[in-house]
């Protein structure tokens, strides 16, 4: 008879429990610098901000208790009425034109052709690109002697008979439009490459499956690539949504700091720009900078629940 002897287990000794902590403390040391620029960055700044729209402050701090009044008076100033209804349609149409044409710029040149690579990177190019740069192209080719005027002329069109005789920027009626169609350009190619990376995470097996039960290139792109690009969707439109209702650099290039003509380029963060830099009312700026806030923060939950938790959690 045979008796079992158990080996009581050894205890792990002070010097390996004194090299783990050792260890976890330099990677904490690492990145506590970053993650404290982080806080005071994004949380502490959004506190300061909470605090200093309850006052009338300035230069030098704050000069007098105002409570909401901040908030209440910003919504009885028709200039920031027609800044929040210029801001909601420049997003509500540069939003589905970029995602539109970066779909189909992604899907073109997923496919199998002939100089993908190079249609790649001339797609994507405008996005790297210095937006003040391709907006002073852009406001001297919408003059009225300008190149897209010439080309319209070029095709019959009688350029005395349009908007302000082609001046599509110096027209309250054509200017937002007129950024409107140049940032929907800008900004496809990165959402392009949003999608094109999502294309490629795509396993092929569904698309051969398919073909092989007879489907077209329509009825797989419609009921297998839009289905499962859902989390691309996702994130092309609420990161566009959040880029378009933070519209500033274009609006003051095209329009001046007024947003002229006749406020037709005004946008929130433009308003935020002359209330602090301009009439200096850092606490009514923040005001309306928090109020943008909340916007963007609940245009974010919405689509939340318009794709689901399943695209909010990046799963097909």
């Amino acid at each position: 008879m045979t008796t079992q002897t158990q080996v009581a287990p050894r205890p792990v000794s002070r010097s390996r429990h004194a090299r783990n902590l050792k260890e976890c403390l330099t990677g904490w040391s690492f990145i506590a610098a970053p993650m404290t620029l982080f806080a005071v960055l994004s949380f502490g700044i959004l506190v300061y901000a909470v605090w200093i729209s309850r006052y009338d402050w300035g230069l030098l701090g704050a000069r007098k208790y105002l409570g909401w009044q901040n908030f209440s008076d910003s919504f009885k100033d028709p200039v920031f009425l027609r800044a929040i209804r210029n801001s909601l349609l420049y997003a509500a149409l540069v939003v589905p034109l970029q995602t539109a044409l970066g779909l189909t710029l992604a899907l073109l040149v997923n496919s199998k052709i002939k100089g993908s690579n190079f249609f790649r990177a001339t797609f994507y190019f405008p996005s790297m690109a210095s937006s003040a740069a391709i907006t002073t192209l852009f406001i001297l080719l919408m003059t009225p002697d300008g190149l897209f005027n010439k080309v319209l002329h070029f095709f019959g069109v009688n350029i005395s008979n349009l908007f302000n005789q082609g001046q599509w920027l110096s027209d309250s009626r054509t200017a937002l439009y007129s950024v409107i169609m140049l940032n929907a350009w800008t900004t496809s190619g990165t959402m392009m490459l949003f999608y094109l990376a999502n294309l490629q995470g795509i396993d092929g097996s569904y698309e051969e499956v398919a073909k092989t039960d007879g489907a077209n290139r329509w009825q797989i792109l419609r009921y297998i690539t839009l289905p499962l690009l859902k989390p691309a969707h996702f994130f092309v439109i609420t990161t566009g949504m959040i880029g378009a209702l933070q519209l500033y650099d274009q609006a003051i290039l095209a329009g001046g700091a007024d947003g002229s003509p006749n406020y037709s380029l005004m946008t929130m963060v433009l308003y935020i720009y002359n209330a602090c830099f301009r009439q200096f009312k850092f606490g009514y700026g923040a005001a309306i900078g928090l109020e943008l806030f909340v916007m963007i923060f609940s245009l974010t939950l919405a689509q939340r629940f318009l794709f689901g938790s399943r695209a909010w959690k990046g799963d097909n």
